[in-house]
């Protein structure tokens, strides 16, 4: 069934702070970072997310308001905190703590935003791990049928119940290749693996994305694109390129691109996000870029 592409993309999930040992805190959070990117070209897409009564929460809507970005969504909750991750460094190593009990775990069913009528969904995985918001993305999966699933499995918050459910009633699906084995292990390859979840979900396409050898699209029929990217790319900073790559999926379903041009363009911005510190850009040049080579008109 076609969905209405002329109606703002809603994306739900987290936002939240990166804070480091130095004490730097970073906006980010996939679903917050897919929104921000589909924002700077225009796409008006809707956030469904919440954040707590604090100062982070006060930081979250003032980024937003600069990114010309829809509060509709965005939620306020007086007893639990904005979302965080504490990372820690051990011989120059990076882990992390996704911090419990967070705002977005408490997305609130009963103040959502409408959802227009096969109007596109984009949602990820970590955002479920609490029954309030997985109830009220239940409640919006009720609304549509044009549901773009970006995997994102964090342990200990996902069951391969849980996300497998979530692939039943979805159209669209991304994850890397880590994420096709756990999910999908009856293949010898991840193309395999794609087409074994096409065939158990009913999905239209999986996009899989492979590192440093770029990616994948595979749809119902069997047609199968590949992307690597060109030329060799300097890593700065791989945070957040797998969400700039959705946000590019997302932009060419809305526009009617074709697979093969999508998934090269989604390659190219990840290729640029990399080279660059953080997982949004705040410089409107950049976009402005690849909105002109796309064919978009001014960002």
């Amino acid at each position: 069934m076609p969905f209405d592409t002329t109606q703002a993309p809603t994306i739900f999930g987290e936002v939240l702070f990166d804070r480091f040992p130095d004490g730097t805190e970073v906006l980010g959070g996939a679903p917050f970072n897919v929104a921000w990117h589909l924002a700077a070209w225009g796409a008006a897409p809707v956030l469904v997310s919440r954040v707590g009564e604090d100062d982070l929460g006060t930081r979250v809507e003032a980024a937003m308001c600069a990114q010309g970005m829809s509060k509709a969504g965005l939620q306020r909750d007086p007893i639990h905190p904005t979302g965080t991750v504490q990372v820690t460094l051990a011989a120059g190593e990076p882990s992390y703590e996704i911090v419990t009990g967070r705002a977005y775990d408490f997305i609130d069913a009963q103040a959502l935003p409408g959802l227009p009528a096969h109007g596109l969904l984009y949602h990820g995985t970590l955002a479920l791990r609490n029954m309030s918001s997985a109830a009220a993305l239940a409640a919006l999966r009720g609304q549509t049928d044009a549901v773009f699933v970006d995997v994102n499995l964090r342990s200990p918050w996902w069951s391969a119940e849980q996300v497998l459910g979530l692939l039943d009633g979805a159209r669209w699906v991304k994850l890397n290749a880590d994420e096709l084995k756990l999910l999908a292990a009856d293949g010898d390859n991840a193309e395999a693996r794609a087409a074994s979840l096409i065939a158990r979900h009913g999905l239209a396409l999986v996009y899989g994305t492979l590192g440093a050898e770029g990616a994948f699209a595979l749809d119902a029929a069997g047609n199968l694109e590949h992307v690597r990217p060109s030329g060799r790319v300097e890593v700065v900073d791989a945070v957040g390129a797998g969400d700039g790559f959705a946000s590019v999926l997302i932009l060419g379903l809305l526009n009617g691109w074709p697979i093969a041009e999508t998934l090269l363009r989604a390659q190219a911005l990840a290729s640029a996000i990399v080279g660059r510190r953080g997982a949004t850009i705040d410089d409107p040049a950049f976009y402005a870029d690849f909105a002109r080579s796309w064919g978009l008109g001014p960002s």
